[in-house]
């Protein structure tokens, strides 16, 4: 038997999505027409062998989330749970924390991972790596290749190139160390948890100075990290590498963190493109009386697309969303209840739920793709200002219930939730 826990974190996460996480949770905002944790299940429900999938997080129960637990466990028969954690407790903290369920059934191994990252998922080449390996306490963690100066920004591995065994991981080094990067995808026996109990009780010590014998506990200082927060990456791999435990599965599949909003219009592109090979039903197709699509266009079947619009490349439709007469979308997500009047053209951006776009405007953004002529290059993760205080050109994201009037120009801009516009505007964040 095989589980999957999903870390998806919580409120206090996802600031770099804002506004679009404002109003759902990051790990259920739609990319190519489902939640991003949807097609996370989705590549568990292929394994063989699995019972579970738990989600892990300290977000408080919600409608959103139990009617997209209920959905997900009818449409792939598999049980979901979502375990919600009292506080932050770091990447295995809440592992920590619910091993008994986690151990419930006495699964073989459980993959984990976190919620936001996409990709086509090897979770069976994984399962298949870690079985080859032989018995004994093991965790494979799934890898692939960045360029130098990223590989700065992620887990960087280096390992035995035979037997692929990890030799040595630095989370987010200073200085050079490996371009094979960790993607935030995990297998593991269950004996993975002893080694948490053991950084659970050092971190109890660390943090208290426990006198023996009365069971008082003493001198907690207030400014280091809580004592049940424990750290997959730091806590758990570093020392790990080296012992003879601790594995990586290289990928050359599609892969990327979702960060940002320009990182979920480059995770919409993949994933359409993915229905080519897994769900062609789910990609629009042209015929009469249709709109015309470019390339890999999702549309929601109760989404109102007038014929005359042009759809596409890449582009997603969300329930119940309008687009008029002319429209030219294009490169961008629409969500659902949006409005998209006659003749308007949408750019590289992300229009928002109940959002309405105005005739004959024209809503741009600035795309965030990886450096083409840079072999392994990922998503980079801008700082939303330059260093001279100007607004960094980026994907442009209006967040829910926003009026833009007809007739207006949009470009590199950020727009929160619940504005009226009076007219064009050109890299701002209009508050």
């Amino acid at each position: 038997m095989i589980k999957t826990i999903i870390l998806i974190g919580g409120p206090m996460k996802g600031t770099r999505f804002r506004p679009l996480s404002l109003e759902l949770p990051k790990p259920l905002f739609p990319v190519a027409g489902y939640p991003i944790i949807y097609h996370h299940i989705e590549a568990c429900s292929k394994v063989p062998h699995m019972k579970e999938v738990i989600l892990i997080g300290f977000y408080q129960p919600n409608d959103a989330l139990n009617k997209f637990i209920s959905n997900v466990q009818q449409e792939f028969k598999i049980q979901v749970r979502y375990l919600q954690e009292y506080t932050a407790l770091g990447t295995a903290g809440g592992l920590y924390h619910f091993r008994d369920q986690i151990l419930a059934g006495n699964p073989d191994s459980f993959f984990v991972m976190n919620s936001d990252v996409c990709g086509d998922f090897p979770l069976k080449e994984m399962l298949s790596f870690t079985v080859q390996k032989g018995g004994g306490s093991h965790c494979t963690v799934l890898g692939t290749e960045a360029t130098r100066q990223q590989s700065l920004n992620y887990g960087c591995i280096v390992e035995n190139k035979q037997s692929h065994e990890i030799l040595h991981y630095v989370e987010k080094p200073e200085t050079y160390i490996s371009t094979t990067i960790n993607c935030g995808v995990y297998l593991f026996s269950p004996d993975i948890f002893s080694t948490l109990e053991k950084i659970f009780k050092k971190n109890q010590e660390d943090n208290y100075n426990y006198k023996a014998g009365n069971g008082w506990f003493t001198g907690c200082d207030p400014n280091t990290q809580m004592k049940e927060t424990i750290r997959l990456e730091q806590d758990i791999f570093v020392p790990m590498a080296g012992s003879g435990k601790l594995y990586v599965y290289q990928t050359d599949r599609f892969w990327s963190q979702i960060k940002t909003s320009g990182a979920a219009i480059y995770a919409n592109r993949h994933y359409l493109a993915l229905y080519q090979n897994w769900h062609k039903e789910r990609l629009a197709k042209n015929g009469e009386l249709k709109p015309q699509i470019i390339g890999d266009v999702y549309i929601h079947p109760t989404a109102d697309v007038h014929p005359t619009a042009v759809l596409g490349p890449n582009v997603s439709v969300g329930k119940h969303a309008t687009i008029g007469e002319g429209a030219r979308v294009r490169e961008s997500i629409v969500l659902e209840g949006a409005v998209l009047q006659d003749h308007c053209c949408v750019l590289y951006s992300v229009i928002g739920w109940n959002v309405t776009i105005g005739q004959w405007t024209r809503v741009e953004g600035t795309p965030n793709d990886p450096n083409p002529n840079k072999p392994f290059a990922k998503v980079d993760v801008k700082d939303t200002f330059s260093p001279e205080g100007k607004l960094n050109p980026s994907i442009t994201v209006i967040g829910s219930n926003v009026q833009v009037p007809s007739e207006v120009i949009l470009l590199n801009a950020m727009v929160l939730p619940d504005k009226s516009l009076g007219g064009s505007c050109k890299n701002q964040i209009i508050l």
